[in-house]
């Protein structure tokens, strides 16, 4: 049983972190916040990051990275932007992204590598570094508590809510929080990790053990999800500790063991939150793949069935066509024997022993109309298993990306 509970509230719950959003005018006719500040008032603080394995990265991503380098996991503030993800913009967008950790270091009196920079939007379009600069002294000079709950709607693009969590644990007679934000509808097949999220906790937990126990806790939520199989260039976790509730967190202990159950959690709400606003979906689907020979053989499975335009259509349509969930596992790269599959949706037999399981066609269509649907395929060769989510695929999703840009 978990011993975190679900409360009210935002990144600025944890001990020690204030926030501030504005409109700078990054997205175009629109007076929609686009400009957030994170930040975090103890000098102790540590950080982590994972960011995306796409070998396009935006200018954010880069500068980020080497921020986290520099200052060796010390950073204490995020400038985040939405309406243009800064990415494939050459020495403009680098310049941009240098010329916001400068100006913000200033503001904040803290070292540039201690402020990480994150974009989400339109790629391949120029950003003014004016924008951003010349909303950055009021964004400092208005930072609070209270208003690092606008951080949510800053960060939003394509996403129809805002999508954040507050958790928090009693440890040791001591209270602990961990607060996270997250971003994004469609471009969604994180391999870190268009997704942000950000992190803060009132955790004491040092560098090296925080971004481990971030990796673990992205590896188990937001890698297991898609939306339409696209990697962005743009895909960003940080996580910010003040460590000012005192409680000291280590891998392998038991302390250790229930704060990355706990950022686990909170990944995990904040992951399906994404699918569930998938671009133009209307259905969220579990998939679960069991009997596999290894976890590897599992993922693959799982993945291309998550990813299967023909699944995720068939979904979308209610057609219980069970043949294109073993076609795209018959072409997931993993070792297995066809004449062993089972295919279920909610439990009703669609496929045994590979080939049809004599269901009845309303029955099932029955089950492909819920908005909540279980696709479970047992492959009868081992014990490994996966489990991701992912959504259906409509109409409404070609109407939203078709028109992305202009």
């Amino acid at each position: 049983m978990s011993i975190w509970e679900k409360i009210e509230g935002h990144l600025g719950t944890p001990a020690g972190f204030f926030g501030n959003a504005t409109h700078a005018g990054i997205k175009k006719n629109s007076d929609a916040l686009d400009l957030a500040l994170i930040y975090c008032a103890s000098a102790a603080a540590t950080a982590a990051g994972v960011f995306t394995t796409n070998l396009v990265a935006a200018a954010p991503v880069i500068l980020s990275r080497q921020h986290l380098q520099a200052s060796r996991g010390r950073a204490r503030a995020v400038v985040v932007n939405s309406g243009n993800a800064n990415a494939c913009t050459g020495r403009a967008g680098r310049k941009t992204a240098e010329e916001t950790t400068r100006v913000a270091a200033k503001l904040l009196g803290i070292s540039r590598e201690q402020v990480l920079v994150a974009s989400t939007g339109v790629i391949g379009v120029p950003i003014k570094d004016a924008l951003i600069t010349h909303s950055l002294p009021s964004l400092v000079t208005g930072l609070s508590r209270e208003k690092a709950a606008d951080v949510t709607r800053a960060i939003m693009t394509t996403d129809t809510f805002p999508k954040a969590c507050a958790l928090r644990a009693r440890i040791g007679g001591r209270t602990v929080h961990l607060a996270g934000v997250a971003k994004g509808a469609g471009m969604i097949h994180p391999r870190l990790a268009t997704m942000l999220s950000f992190i803060t906790t009132d955790a004491l937990i040092g560098v090296r053990d925080l971004q481990k126990m971030l990796k673990a806790a992205t590896d188990a939520s937001f890698n297991r999800i898609s939306v339409d199989g696209d990697t962005s260039t743009n895909d960003t976790v940080i996580i910010m500790a003040s460590g000012l509730s005192g409680v000291s967190f280590t891998p392998g202990t038991p302390n250790g063991r229930q704060f990355l159950a706990g950022l686990t959690e909170l990944c995990r709400i904040l992951a399906q939150m994404i699918v569930r606003d998938g671009e133009g979906a209307k259905k969220f689907v579990t998939i679960e793949v069991a009997g596999a020979r290894t976890e590897r053989d599992a993922d693959c499975v799982a993945r291309a069935i998550a990813n299967s335009p023909l699944v995720k259509t068939a979904i979308a349509g209610g057609d219980p066509n069970w043949g294109r969930i073993l076609c795209a596992a018959g072409y997931s790269g993993a070792r297995f024997d066809p004449s062993k599959v089972e295919i279920y949706i909610n439990g009703l037999a669609l496929c045994r022993k590979g080939s049809d399981a004599g269901f009845d066609e309303a029955d099932a269509k029955e089950q492909f109309d819920k908005p909540q649907l279980t696709l479970r395929v047992n492959l009868h060769q081992g014990k490994a298993q996966a489990t991701l989510w992912t959504c259906d695929l409509t109409h409404e999703y070609i109407t939203i990306n078709a028109s992305y840009r202009t």
